[in-house]
């Protein structure tokens, strides 16, 4: 079983990608974005929790009223460079009012955690070799932030004045 940390938690994670479950076996499934496009209707009256896995390129605003449907959005980071990702969670959290579980997948690094959430991600997959109780401790690497963000609203210069 895959293990993640949600809200700063080591958990096993109850949902599975409709590729290592591609019959719905699982009442939890998370699909492709482009899966969720074309079989929208079909998935939209299964009776099992859906998530949508978004890539860097793929629009969530297309996600916009399918929320009271969609559970879960996990979006893919491909790397250190790959910022994309932080901007399309903060548009699903303040934007369009996303309330389900946001997660980051792919390739992330603990150095990016503390960001991370702070955009609005409350769920972290991670190889299952990570070392999951030093991730959980990057979640407290910085006490202070600059900048406004989901988790608070408010930039030091405005908590301040």
């Amino acid at each position: 079983m895959r293990r993640l940390i949600k809200q700063r938690e080591v958990i096993v994670d109850e949902w599975r990608y409709a590729d290592e479950d591609p019959v719905g076996r699982q009442r939890a499934l998370i699909l492709p974005f482009a899966r969720w496009k074309e079989e929208r209707d079909r998935w939209w009256l299964w009776d099992g929790k859906l998530g949508v896995r978004l890539g860097p390129t793929d629009p969530v605003a297309a996600l916009e009223h399918d929320f009271l449907r969609v559970s879960l959005v996990a979006l893919e980071f491909g790397g250190l460079a790959e910022g994309r990702g932080y901007s399309q969670a903060q548009l699903l959290r303040k934007r369009y009012k996303f309330t389900g579980e946001l997660r980051a997948v792919g390739k992330i690094q603990r150095d990016q955690f503390f960001y991370m959430a702070r955009c609005g991600f409350d769920a972290f997959e991670l190889p299952e070799t990570a070392n999951f109780e030093d991730a959980i401790k990057a979640f407290d690497d910085f006490s202070v932030a600059y900048q406004g963000a989901v988790d608070s609203g408010l930039s030091l210069a405005r908590r301040a004045g």
